[in-house]
């Protein structure tokens, strides 16, 4: 049996045209945009709240807690990065306050549109965050959705908590498991 070890998956390059968004403000925090990563072509599209770091103080690739533990994920339930595409509400990460609830508005018509050219099977939101502003409701939670697949927005839905949450709570991987089973059998049968 071979051994799990995660990997940086590739970047999909920013649409030339967008590089240089400044309409949400987050162009002014330092931080770059981050379009998405995995297969551009996967049938299933993994929704974060943002990139995270992909680098590190040095500029030198790494692979962040959340990804380590969405790729460990992935592999219990036997998806390959070809099925999934990571991307996020945000596109560039936030590294001090922000206006929160406009910010994600606005920041969701990129989303809306990506996810328009790509045409997912499923979309699996992951976390609070990706949760309310993909539902459009911030009464939504993880914690009430899981377990289902949901129609949101012409998409079948998957959620679960977020990564860093099961970090933090090893409690919570036993249910972070069951939400990629269910996705997986989704996108299995």
């Amino acid at each position: 049996m071979s051994v799990f070890c995660p990997s940086l998956w590739p970047e999909d390059p920013t649409p030339e045209q967008l590089k240089s968004c400044s309409e949400c403000g987050l162009d002014k925090h330092g931080s770059r945009m981050v379009w998405g990563e995995g297969n551009p072509e996967a049938p299933i599209i993994i929704l974060l709240d943002n990139p995270g770091s992909r680098e590190d103080r040095e500029n030198k690739p790494f692979i962040c807690g959340t990804r380590q533990t969405l790729q460990h994920a992935a592999n219990e339930v036997g998806l390959k990065v070809d099925d999934l595409y990571v991307t996020y509400i945000l596109k560039r990460k936030p590294t001090r306050a922000y206006d929160k609830e406009l910010t994600r508005n606005i920041c969701m018509d990129h989303l809306k549109q990506q996810l328009q050219s790509k045409q997912p099977q499923l979309i699996f939101c992951f976390g609070n965050v990706a949760v309310q502003s993909f539902f459009q409701s911030a009464e939504k939670d993880v914690k009430s959705l899981r377990g289902n697949i949901h129609d949101t927005n012409g998409y079948k839905t998957v959620v679960a908590y977020h990564p860093l949450a099961v970090r933090r709570r090893p409690n919570l991987w036993p249910l972070f498991l069951e939400d990629w089973k269910l996705a997986a059998d989704y996108y299995f049968k």
